[in-house]
């Protein structure tokens, strides 16, 4: 399993590059970053990529409902193109009350629209022509989109539900979680994707899971820290349906919480249960997070080489 951490990407653009810097000078060579509320994600990873040659970048996720598959296939061609090849495009299908609520978009047939999305952009990542008329989407292209010679990026899309990981398994590189536990990647989410890959004659597709980490001396000052900072995904339809299949029913239920050696614990665990590559969300105190943070690094399963599926 590698190990990679979650970047956080608000503030300056200077910010981003200086919070980057010190985590690959630290030992990281795998980042990843979420597009939620903040700056332009994938435009900060290309900037971060030219002044870190030697890091993986990811996004975990990008929303796929205000960009158009040609839109976002043009700008992750561009990003790769700019990095040398290290992006990771993660894409997801955010949440109702986001999509409605703050976009005005309908969230209608949410396994339908991101099929038919995902017809479109794949191939378009690859720069091959396209032509997608469907129910909720459509997009043509004649050719390369963006820079003409680029390889695509690794393509993965969060998936938690059995619908969600048969489309991952089929069309793309794998799926990036939040918000999930042990028990059901090795129970649910690995089993699931790995049969959809192998009936489309795919090769092992990535699991990617991110958690929270801290590494501390007070667990239960902790575990109360994790449920306030991330209370809201307990209420998110998607996600409380995956700490409800760990059986658990807060996010401090799945979060990697403990002593340095049970956190390495915890990791070797995801490990077993079939995570290719774990991105730990690091909160906390200052020590808390430089703990937590050299946790990982001391996972001795770590491999600082390329990302690669399964």
């Amino acid at each position: 399993m590698r190990i990679g951490v979650g970047l956080d990407l608000d503030g300056s653009t200077d910010q981003a590059v200086e919070r980057a810097r010190r985590l690959a000078d630290r030992g990281f060579r795998s980042l990843w970053s979420s597009q939620i509320f903040g700056p332009d994600t994938l435009t900060l990873l290309a900037i971060i990529g030219r002044e870190l040659p030697d890091v993986d970048l990811g996004t975990a996720v990008v929303p796929v409902q205000p960009r158009h598959p040609s839109m976002l296939a043009a700008q992750a061609r561009t990003v790769q193109d700019a990095i040398g090849g290290r992006l990771t495009l993660g894409v997801g299908l955010s949440h109702q009350v986001i999509v409605e609520g703050l976009w005005g978009i309908a969230f209608d047939r949410p396994v339908t629209y991101l099929r038919e999305y995902l017809a479109a952009l794949a191939p378009m990542l690859r720069g091959e022509p396209v032509a997608v008329h469907g129910e909720l989407v459509s997009a043509t292209a004649t050719g390369a989109l963006g820079p003409a010679d680029v390889a695509a990026p690794r393509l993965v899309v969060a998936a938690l539900g059995p619908k969600m990981l048969a489309l991952a398994g089929t069309v793309t590189d794998g799926t990036v979680l939040w918000m999930t536990g042990r028990r059901t990647i090795a129970e649910h989410i690995r089993p699931s994707i790995d049969a959809a890959a192998a009936a489309a004659g795919r090769a092992r597709p990535s699991v990617i899971c991110s958690l929270p980490v801290v590494v501390t001396d007070d667990p239960d000052a902790a575990r109360a820290m994790v449920n306030k900072t991330f209370a809201v995904y307990a209420t998110l339809p998607s996600y409380h349906a995956m700490l409800e299949r760990e059986g658990v029913s807060d996010p401090a239920g799945v979060a990697l919480i403990g002593s340095h050696e049970s956190v390495v614990d915890q990791l070797r665990s995801l490990a077993d249960a079939g995570v290719s590559e774990f991105s730990g969300v690091v909160v906390g105190s200052a020590d808390e997070r430089h703990a937590s943070l050299d946790a990982m690094l001391d996972y001795d399963g770590q491999t600082n080489g390329p990302a690669s599926a399964g």
